[in-house]
């Protein structure tokens, strides 16, 4: 299948940023191909006794373990066959809301015989949803009542607490060039996020739809695996790129500051997030004068 040859020959782009043991995580995304030849996607609903994120639909996986050898050992979270269960790719690392970096590991499962153990305390139920339904906005499921009722596909924007670029704090060290900028970045809206939802054709038994983070994550697997855009625009114009957030929170946020300072890491990690940020802050303006000078010059054509 071309999706699944794709995932496999995704090159993971090298990662840059300095990241905190504690503060890592991964999740599964364990595909398998259904009767009719589709791909889909292994969902679990997280147990309604949790501390966290109680009863929403997710990917499984969990923190690094200080066993963990890699970050695949962090997502499979047990010991498989690779030849039953063959790694596909890993995907850039996203952010997420409870200051934890998380890292999707995709997977194809060949053998149908393998049963997932669920662990009652953590997980509810499991089931499966069509990966290429992460790039629509037309319910895979005709039959049921939520797909006449209400939208599949939905999304919110938020505005994102990060610069917009840059924002400025007594704590935090910019040269001249960003403080020539100040005065201009304050007067420019905030930068907007946005975060999607999908139904899953069990909203009437419990299930929640996919939604944040989870749903962030498979619309970008299948943007790899099937190699087209979605039917709506995943960000909003002049959205933070994920690099740009993770860096963003790892120099703000206190959860990752304590435990770069209990890797004894953290003096010399700000300093190269500060070096990254001023990166990411020039590529963004570069981007913007280009997208100018696009539109003046797309306006004398047409005057």
């Amino acid at each position: 299948m071309t999706c699944l040859r794709n995932l496999a020959n995704y090159d993971t782009p090298h990662i840059r940023i300095p990241l905190p043991r504690a503060r890592q995580a991964a999740v599964l995304v364990a595909l398998f191909v259904g009767r009719h030849g589709d791909l889909y996607v292994l969902l679990n609903r997280r147990a309604s006794t949790l501390r966290t994120y109680a009863g929403d639909t997710a990917l499984p996986g969990g923190k690094v373990e200080p066993g963990d050898k890699t970050i695949e050992d962090t997502a499979i979270g047990l010991p498989i066959d690779k030849r039953k269960v063959p790694l596909l790719c890993v995907l850039p690392p996203f952010l997420a809301r409870n200051s934890l970096i998380v890292t999707p590991v995709v997977v194809l499962v060949l053998d149908k015989s393998i049963q997932p153990i669920l662990a009652p305390a953590e997980v509810a139920s499991m089931f499966s949803h069509p990966l290429h339904a992460f790039l629509s906005t037309t319910s895979p499921f005709s039959n049921e009542p939520e797909a006449v009722e209400v939208a599949y596909h939905t999304f919110f924007d938020f505005p994102w607490n990060g610069p917009s670029p840059p924002a400025f704090s007594p704590d935090f060290h910019f040269n001249h060039e960003l403080h020539q900028d100040k005065e201009r970045s304050r007067l420019e809206p905030r930068s907007m996020s946005r975060t999607h939802s999908f139904l899953t054709g069990r909203e009437a038994g419990g299930t929640k739809p996919v939604f944040g983070l989870t749903a962030a994550m498979l619309i970008e697997v299948a943007r790899i695996g099937y190699a087209r855009e979605p039917e709506f625009e995943v960000q909003p114009p002049n959205a933070p790129s994920g690099e740009e957030r993770i860096v963003w929170a790892l120099r703000r946020e206190g959860a990752f500051r304590k435990a770069f300072e209990d890797e004894g890491r953290w003096e010399n990690v700000k300093a190269i997030l500060d070096g990254l940020l001023l990166r990411l802050w020039r590529e963004r303006k570069e981007k913007e004068r280009a997208a100018r000078t696009r539109r003046s010059g797309g306006l004398k054509s047409r005057l």
